[in-house]
């Protein structure tokens, strides 16, 4: 893979990793047509990913350093509750002590939220991951999923009643939104246009719907490099590779940033009905593209 060609996956990755018209469906789709070789190295599409994750923590780190402090604090609370439940049996009192309220405010909840949606996601990639693998080696499925992300996304844009902040949202939407991504680790199904269509499907407040996607992703992309380790380490890297795979994270960090902050604007202004029509179009082409290469064989 030359440098030129990991710029340009990179760019993909950028900008379809937050525009709701999936990053893997697409890099899947190039890949086949223009024949692009990656060696099926898992550092450089960990490399890819990391790009994005790099722009999420950048957009949202207000967001995120609060999230991490809450979290600290819930557990710091738990622990203050499990203390005056131990002096309580101790000293044999009757009256009720009083407890803190753990999850009290909607950064708490926010947390709480994220961890219901994540475990789903989690189960759901660990045990699909071969069945990913060879998803992505054919243009029928992403063509086939990128059909049912432009669905999605129609119905989205044309959904109602979005009011929903953290202190509103059930742990069963939580956990609907987390299998929800877990199913858009397949190629073609997009893991932001489905996750936020999930999210304004359960009415949470646009702008809300968005927030949660992005956030959500960081620990689907950690959990992911985590369990690709060792894969990583059995690669052979040379320095011109090393220098590429950089290249390509760079161009996906800097397009992905722009993608981002569109998709705010995009959301808000329930536009997603014109990248409902590009995943069709595109998904079409892919299946056509796919009965062609087979007739050419």
């Amino acid at each position: 893979m030359t440098i030129f060609q990991a710029i340009f996956l990179g760019i993909v990755q950028g900008l379809t990793e937050f525009l709701p018209v999936s990053s893997s469906g697409h890099l899947s789709i190039f890949q086949n047509i223009f024949h692009i070789e990656t060696g099926d190295s898992v550092l450089f599409d960990v490399m890819l990913h990391l790009g994005t994750l790099l722009v999420v923590t950048i957009v949202y780190w207000k967001d995120i350093l609060k999230l991490i402090i809450e979290f600290f604090r819930m557990i710091a609370d738990l622990f203050a509750n499990g203390k005056m439940l131990f002096f309580k049996i101790k000293n044999h009192e009757e009256e009720k002590p009083a407890y803190l309220r753990v999850v009290r405010t909607n950064y708490r909840k926010f947390v709480i939220l994220i961890i219901v949606s994540t475990i789903p996601t989690g189960i759901m990639g660990f045990v699909a991951s071969k069945l990913i693998s060879d998803a992505s080696a054919t243009l029928i499925v992403p063509g086939i999923c990128l059909l049912i992300t432009g669905i999605l996304l129609f119905l989205s844009d044309r959904q109602e009643d979005c009011w929903k902040i953290p202190r509103d949202v059930s742990y069963g939407e939580g956990l609907l939104i987390g299998i929800a991504q877990g199913f858009a680790t397949l190629p073609g199904l997009s893991r932001s246009g489905t996750t936020i269509a999930a999210c304004t499907f359960c009415h949470f407040e646009r702008k809300f719907a968005v927030k949660y996607s992005f956030i959500l992703s960081i620990p689907a992309i950690l959990g992911a490099a985590v369990f690709e380790l060792s894969d990583i380490s059995s690669e052979l890297v040379t320095t011109q590779l090393w220098a590429n795979y950089a290249a390509g994270m760079i161009a996906s960090a800097v397009v992905g940033y722009l993608a981002i902050r569109s998709m705010l604007t995009l959301v808000k202004k329930r536009k997603l009905k014109y990248f409902a029509m590009y995943c069709c179009v595109i998904g079409v082409f892919a299946i056509a593209g796919q009965f062609l290469l087979m007739g050419g064989l």
